[in-house]
């Protein structure tokens, strides 16, 4: 893998670390919740491209469309590298927090970051190096 690949997936994993410290905090707090949808979608946006490069890097996949997120998170199913549909939840829960202008859909989600999505990103990490033989 590529230097480029490399950050990218530091980048991706203490991004996580980060998010996982949401475990931790006060998740009524407007402070907390605004970190917490900023960082989600982040570790969301590093995660999908993370799998990309594995999937062009390391498998020589490149027929997908244009890269999309769906069609990356599509072929990293097909490829084992994560385990179930949770992810596409996890885009659609993604996009929306983009347009979360009042703090609605964060409240609404949260708590599912928290409790269900920080592991499957754990998940991942664990399955991207276990490919990678990062150790």
């Amino acid at each position: 893998m590529d230097e480029k690949f490399t950050k990218r997936f530091e980048s991706f994993k203490n991004s996580l670390d980060s998010l996982s410290e949401a475990r931790e905090r006060d998740l009524s707090d407007s402070f907390v919740l605004s970190g917490t949808s900023a960082k989600f979608s982040i570790t969301f946006d590093l995660s999908w491209k993370v799998m990309k490069d594995i999937l062009v890097q390391h498998y020589a996949i490149v027929g997908f469309a244009a890269g999309s997120p769906r069609e990356v998170l599509r072929e990293s199913f097909k490829m084992g590298m994560i385990s179930d549909d949770i992810w596409m939840e996890m885009l659609k829960v993604r996009n929306q927090l983009a347009h979360d202008y009042d703090g609605m859909i964060v409240k609404e989600y949260c708590t599912r970051i928290v409790n269900v999505y920080i592991d499957r990103f754990y998940e991942f990490r664990i399955r991207a190096e276990e490919i990678l033989s990062f150790h």
